[in-house]
């Protein structure tokens, strides 16, 4: 249902994804997109999705619009590369913000 909107966002996922590794990363939605696209709430859309090693760790099945985008991510060859690297918090506030969130753990460094 949302996946051909999820994919017009893929090119500037994939960049945010890759910054996040400096920081969170903050994605302003079109509200409209999704409210033509789905169910007409106005109240917005909420979840979060982690993804580990290039899998979600969350069930999403009761939630389309966080399942269509996991999948739609996943999907993309050059996305699923970058987390296959680590693990990212991928989340929609009822703003329609998308923030993207690197939660890999910093690698030990050995001592000298």
């Amino acid at each position: 249902m949302y996946t051909q909107i999820w994919s017009k966002y893929l090119p500037i996922i994939k960049i945010l994804l890759k910054r996040s590794a400096n920081g969170n990363q903050t994605l302003e939605l079109n509200r409209i997109d999704f409210e033509r696209a789905g169910t007409g709430r106005k109240a917005g859309y909420k979840f979060l999705i982690e993804f580990a090693l290039g899998r979600t760790l969350n069930v999403l099945s009761g939630i389309p619009l966080a399942k269509d985008l996991a999948d739609t991510m996943l999907a993309d060859a050059g996305i699923k590369e970058i987390l296959l690297k680590g693990h990212y918090e991928v989340a929609l506030n009822t703003r329609f913000q998308l923030s993207i969130k690197n939660v890999t753990p910093a690698e030990q460094i050995p001592a000298e």
